[in-house]
This record gives C-alpha cells, sequence and structure tokens, in this order.
C-alpha cells in the first residue's frame, strides 16, 4: 500500500478546483494517484466551504405543467391505534383443553413437514435440539394457532403494557 503525502502543491491545486466548483471523482482523476474519499477527506479537515455551483446546477430546474385531474378520495372507517390484530379479539375462543403451559401430548406434536393450514403452528423448544416440535393441536380460523397460543401471541395493547409502580414514601 503506497501512502501518499498532501504536497504543498497538491493542496493548492486541491483547493482550486475545489472551489473551482469540480466533483472529489474529477478532482481524483485531476490530481492522480488520489481517490474520490482521500480528497473528501481532505477537503474536510482543510474545512473548505462549499463549491461554487454551476450556472446549470444554481438555477432552479423548470417542473413540467401537468392536466389538472381530480383527485378521487376514498372514504374509509374512522379508527384509532394499531387495529391490525382487531379481528382476534372479536372472536369468541373456547377454552382450549389440550395445551396449557406448553404441555402438548405426544400424540399431537407435530415436525415442520407435518404442519398444514388446520394445524397450530406454535414452536415448542429449542429448533437446534432433536426434541424441537410445533403445537400441532386444532388452528382458529384464519390464524396459525390454537386457542391457547393464539391468547399468548395476540394479546390486547393495554395488557402488554406494564404497569408504572409508584415508590411509596411512608415512613
Amino acid at each position: 500500500m503506497t501512502v501518499l503525502t498532501w504536497s504543498d502543491e497538491r493542496v493548492e491545486q486541491l483547493k482550486k478546483l475545489w472551489e473551482a466548483g469540480l466533483s472529489a471523482s474529477q478532482i481524483a482523476a485531476e490530481l492522480g494517484n488520489v481517490t474520490r474519499n482521500a480528497v473528501i477527506g481532505k477537503v474536510h479537515r482543510l474545512g473548505l466551504s462549499g463549491r461554487a455551483k454551476s450556472p446549470a446546477a444554481a438555477a432552479p430546474r423548470q417542473r413540467k405543467a401537468r392536466p389538472a385531474q381530480p383527485m378521487m378520495r376514498v372514504a374509509r372507517p374512522v379508527s384509532r391505534g394499531n387495529t391490525a390484530l382487531a379481528h382476534v379479539f372479536e372472536v369468541e375462543v373456547e377454552a382450549d383443553p389440550v395445551a396449557y403451559d406448553n404441555v402438548v401430548p405426544m400424540s399431537q406434536r407435530l415436525s415442520l413437514l407435518e404442519l398444514n393450514e388446520a394445524t397450530c403452528h406454535w414452536p415448542v423448544g429449542d429448533p437446534s435440539s432433536p426434541e424441537f416440535f410445533f403445537c400441532g393441536g386444532k388452528a382458529l380460523p384464519g390464524l396459525p394457532y390454537c386457542a391457547h397460543h393464539s391468547r399468548v401471541a395476540y394479546q390486547p395493547a393495554a395488557d402488554r403494557r406494564r404497569p408504572t409502580v409508584k415508590p411509596s414514601h411512608g415512613k
């Protein structure tokens, strides 16, 4: 790797080219044996101000006039907050007799290749271990999980927020 030192002559030439409005790439090509990034770094270290703009770049460009087109507005129902999972909470969920606290019967456990739309896709365990499996219970319609795992996965925002504990100052 060759280390280039900035001689006084090269620095003066850099300053002149920079003030003339040349780009860092153009200056690097003009100076030779220096990269665009080296030019940018040297300009920064020297604290040189912005370049002079070429007459074409200084003048604002005229925009093409577009024919006026009426804007079509679509009425949307008014809703507040994140409603991406709102439909999940409107479904009455029956108690799941099978999966509580990751206790899944051996006959219900499935591998990745055995999953389908009707089975629960909830992963159980470490994927790198041979004991890893998926719940395999009956999935709720339109959801990838059974009733129990849907309750775990889709919690209302109010339940996810941790209550702030105020320190008591009683003596």
